[in-house]
């Protein structure tokens, strides 16, 4: 995969006086659009979109700034007018070309340097808090690639973190954390303000002061007793009404900003279906039936479901409790997914049901749906629809996991034995969904 990447920035990088597409691209891979974008985000932690304009907004400056006249720069890589490539390069970021030439000339802006406690100390210098506060880095390590993530993260005290990454990915996360505060919802990046009343302090680098949210549901404080209940879920359906609440108020901030964000599509119905014949294959003992009632009655909902950007990845680490109550969420780091709104439901559900209990995880998910739809009503199709999207999970669960892959043999036994749970079970699933 990274031969073939590099060879669509190789492309990419020696035609961006043209217009590039997405389509353009994938038939060179020789592969779907989609299966493509899928690659590429995975890759370059961007969409293709984003990628293709972040390098013609950093080649066209580096032409105006060499002496060149500025509006026959931004005609020549696509821009209608000055002011659209002006607009753009703002958005994207968050300064103005003037701004970002006069920090960043003759520095490599996306390399984030080694900072010794000393200089950590001189930032923090810029926020109301004690300088007496501890200073540890914990920044992780890519869960994938094993190497240091780009992330850049100091706990401060156990009460706050210091944070900084590239530039447009700081606007990216600070966007999303501000249009979620206004329903209430926090995130890791929701920034304290500087002592000048900034929500970022702007320099070589943006650092973003946030404060440490409530514990996610694994991690909530508990009593003996709700320990014991926990082991049963009953503590866990408990909270399913109002996470279900607040996965609605994260879809409408997340609607707010995906203009800003040009999240990657990734198509569940097509991946679900693409599953098909490996699981055949595997002679589950699951009836054409089942796999044809998926592909004839999904693809006709699909079209007609609400799509946006989504979470993607709510799981017992991301949905954050404080007081009994869903004040927030994690995990916007990596994540510009566009897909139907209903599967951020359906997959939260399903992670935070971590007891091999498929009843317990219906019980969970129907009360999750019913505080979404007490925000967010549910269209006739996404209720109907909500059986396929479970469907359309396990079956790319069964399909891409293998025994062979460590840790996850509970994941492949869980999601077969869900598999003929749901084709045995279709008419009782439908009606408490």
């Amino acid at each position: 995969m990274q031969r073939l990447i590099k060879s669509s920035l190789d492309y990419i990088e020696h035609n961006l006086k043209t217009d590039i597409t997405a389509d353009e691209l994938a038939a060179m891979a020789n592969y779907s659009v989609r299966h493509y974008c899928r690659l590429f985000a995975q890759a370059m932690d961007t969409t293709v979109a984003s990628y293709i304009l972040k390098r013609r907004l950093d080649h066209a400056l580096a032409e105006i700034s060499s002496g060149r006249k500025a509006i026959n720069v931004v005609l020549e890589y696509g821009f209608d007018t000055y002011s659209g490539f002006y607009k753009s390069f703002v958005k994207m970021y968050g300064c103005s070309p003037k701004k970002y030439l006069n920090i960043y000339l003759n520095k490599k802006s996306e390399v984030l340097f080694m900072y010794n406690i000393n200089e950590i100390k001189k930032t923090l210098a810029n926020w109301e808090i004690s300088p007496e506060l501890q200073i540890t880095d914990i920044t992780h390590s890519d869960w994938q690639t094993k190497e240091k993530s780009e992330w850049k993260t100091w706990d401060i005290g156990g009460i706050y973190y210091l944070k900084t990454n590239e530039r447009s990915k700081m606007i990216r996360n600070i966007t999303i954390a501000k249009s979620l505060s206004k329903y209430d919802l926090a995130s890791e990046f929701s920034p304290i303000l500087t002592k000048r009343g900034n929500d970022y302090l702007d320099g070589e680098h943006i650092f973003l002061l946030t404060k440490k949210l409530g514990e996610p549901l694994n991690h909530h404080p508990l009593s003996d007793e709700e320990i014991a209940q926990m082991a049963n879920n009953e503590l866990r359906e408990k909270y399913s009404f109002a996470l279900g609440q607040a996965i609605a108020k994260l879809h409408n901030a997340l609607k707010a900003v995906q203009d800003d964000i040009k999240p990657w599509e990734s198509n569940l119905y097509e991946q679900g279906k693409n599953a098909i014949p490996k699981l055949i294959k595997q002679d589950l003992g699951l009836s054409d039936d089942f796999f044809n009632d998926y592909v004839e009655n999904f693809g006709r909902l699909y079209d007609k479901l609400p799509k946006q950007l989504i979470h993607g990845n709510l799981c017992v680490e991301t949905a954050v409790y404080k007081n009994d109550q869903v004040t927030g969420f994690k995990g916007f780091e990596t994540f510009e997914l566009s897909c139907i709104r209903i599967y951020d439901i359906t997959w939260a559900a399903g992670e935070i049901n971590t007891q091999p209990s498929m009843e317990k995880y219906l019980k969970m998910l129907a009360e999750m749906l019913k505080g979404y739809d007490s925000i967010n009503p549910l269209s006739k199709e996404e209720i109907q629809s909500a059986y396929y999207v479970l469907c359309a999970t396990y079956f790319r669960n069964c399909a891409y996991f293998t025994e062979e892959m460590d840790g996850v043999h509970d994941l492949l036994a869980r999601s077969k034995r869900a598999m003929v749970f749901l084709a045995n079970n279709k008419e009782m699933l439908c009606n408490l969904l």
